[in-house]
């Protein structure tokens, strides 16, 4: 047997821990001269744009920010977002990106959760982050002041981020991670079930997540990429360490408007961009009028949801080439994709839909996705029908959840990270996800997939958004209950949503109870079931009648 191990030790020569920031330095070194950002008039290149994160980088440490230290910020889709991926964990902090629609007492919860030393803050937040400042005193604030937006001053107490940079280096010598291992952010679940759980994220799954978007999107150098998606959320699902690996375009949204959106695919020649299906459908549905001018190629990610094959079918009709992936907060983000199959093209729309709309296969650099019994830990069979749970394992999972030991062994029990979702493998190998564990209906003793009910609600022409949840019924224990969001100027009853259901689904899964109205979203699009859930109890002695 030979010995590969003496002689042949990993030294600094031959090994470098991973990170996604060194991909911001090679984009400066190698592309220098290319457009970085694009935000309202603003055109600034990567050689500027890596100046500028290193003097961030710079000005944190002079402020005595350090390894392990806590940067949450509260921006929308800004330079400075992009800026602060890379300047935070130059100065070996940790970033910690907040939802900018929560509100006072969840933020103040993460702050103290992760015992934040500094916010930086666009000015837009203002009001919210004064009255944070009263209760954490000793908290840096660093205000960031959008002129081209009309933003507010940045006011007294306050650290002028324009101001902090002008006095960092742009030559700073940021020094990659001891261990790749190390935490470079700190994202929070949404804490609807309790308080939010910080899930932290390493160097190494950050660069590995990064690196996979460009492999499973076969995203081109170059690629000019429209900020649809929040940073905050998943750090945009790795995308700003993306778009540097690939010197690509940022362009900047500081919030989503479907009407600007198109206006700017067709001036900007987006070639990439994001979006939940509430986003997608919203661009499906908006006037013909407003797209015009878009002759180019589009590629999009559509994630946060199952999307319904009616809205995959209507963008596919757009000319914009879908990928769906499905990921979450734990991982990174997406970490499978819905990879398309050569054959699939000779199928109708319809089919190439139904196909798509599966949740797929794991990541290039993710190790195993799977379906499996939760209390066995036996893998389901894969013939399409037998449920179990989502699980993942590889380098694109989180290190756990800070502070709370007993959660993340919960989550990682077997040594697969347990996602709650409940799926089936289809014999292709596929994953196609049918249910949140708690989403699941139980109707006199049959399962209802709520995401099948949905997706048979999408296809009805007169459905913007529909959600499905259990309503308690004292034959059944309980029903389909659909809450569904009409087209402006469509008209729609009780009985033309149950007629048309029952053409897609079998008896026992056609809704009971129909409720119209505008459905309850996150800022990413996600629509709020528990919400849904709540009110699910008071609707049933008044519509089931």
């Amino acid at each position: 047997m030979t010995d590969f191990s003496t002689g042949l030790e990993r030294r600094e020569v031959n090994y470098v821990p991973l990170t996604p920031i060194d991909f911001i330095a090679r984009a400066s070194d190698v592309y220098g001269d290319r457009l970085a950002i694009i935000h309202g008039a603003l055109r600034r290149n990567w050689r500027d744009t890596y100046a500028r994160t290193r003097r961030l980088g710079s000005a944190l440490a002079k402020l005595g920010i350090g390894k392990n230290d806590t940067v949450a910020v509260l921006l929308p889709n800004t330079p400075e977002m992009v800026e602060c991926h890379f300047g935070v964990p130059m100065a070996g902090a940790v970033l910690n990106t907040m939802n900018t629609r929560l509100d006072q007492a969840t933020l103040l919860y993460m702050l103290r959760h992760g015992e934040a030393r500094v916010l930086i803050a666009d000015t837009e937040y203002l009001q919210l982050v004064e009255g944070l400042r009263h209760v954490l005193p000793d908290l840096i604030l660093i205000g960031v002041q959008d002129k081209q937006a009309g933003m507010p001053d940045v006011p007294a107490g306050w650290a002028d981020y324009e101001a902090l940079l002008a006095d960092g280096d742009p030559e700073f010598a940021w020094q990659p991670p001891a261990d790749e291992w190390d935490a470079i952010a700190l994202n929070y679940t949404s804490g609807t079930t309790g308080d939010p759980k910080g899930v932290v994220y390493h160097h190494r799954g950050a660069a590995l997540n990064a690196i996979s978007n460009i492999l499973e999107w076969d995203m081109p150098k170059h690629a000019v990429y429209l900020w649809t998606l929040p940073m905050f959320h998943c750090n945009g699902w790795c995308f700003p360490w993306t778009l540097a690996a690939r010197a690509g375009v940022n362009v900047c949204l500081r919030k989503f408007d479907p009407q600007q959106v198109l206006e700017l695919i067709a001036k900007e020649k987006i070639t990439h961009y994001c979006g939940a299906p509430i986003v997608q459908s919203a661009l499906a549905n908006a006037p013909a009028e407003w797209r015009q001018g878009i002759r180019h190629t589009v590629s999009t990610m559509v994630a946060a949801a199952p999307p319904s094959s009616a809205m995959l079918a209507q963008m596919a009709e757009m000319g914009f080439e879908i990928t769906h992936v499905y990921g979450l907060t734990e991982v990174y983000g997406p970490a499978t994709v819905c990879a398309k199959q050569e054959d699939w093209a000779s199928l109708d729309p319809g089919a190439q839909a139904q196909l798509n709309a599966r949740q797929g296969v794991r990541y290039h650099l993710q190790k195993g996705v799977t379906v499996m019994n939760p209390e066995t830990m036996q893998p389901a069979p894969a013939d399409g029908e037998t449920l179990g749970e989502v699980m993942f394992r590889g380098n694109i999972c989180m290190k756990g959840y800070l502070k709370n030991p007993r959660a993340t062994e919960a989550a990682f029990r077997g040594e697969w990270f347990h996602t709650g979702d409940l799926a089936v493998i289809n014999p292709d190998g596929y994953l196609r996800i049918k249910d949140r564990s708690k989403d699941i209906i139980i109707s006199g003793g049959e399962n209802i997939s709520s995401i099948e009910v949905e997706d048979a609600l999408y296809q009805h022409p007169a459905v913007v958004a529909a959600a499905v949840v259990a309503a308690p019924d004292s034959k059944w224990g309980e029903v389909p209950c659909a809450f569904v969001e009409i087209r402006k100027g469509a008209e729609l009853t009780k009985d033309d949503v149950i007629a048309h259901c029952r053409k897609l689904l079998a008896g026992f899964k056609v809704p009971k109870i129909v409720v119209f109205k505008e459905l309850p979203k996150t800022s990413t699009g996600k629509i709020q079931k528990f919400m849904l859930r709540e009110e699910a109890g008071s609707v049933k002695a008044i519509t089931q009648g």
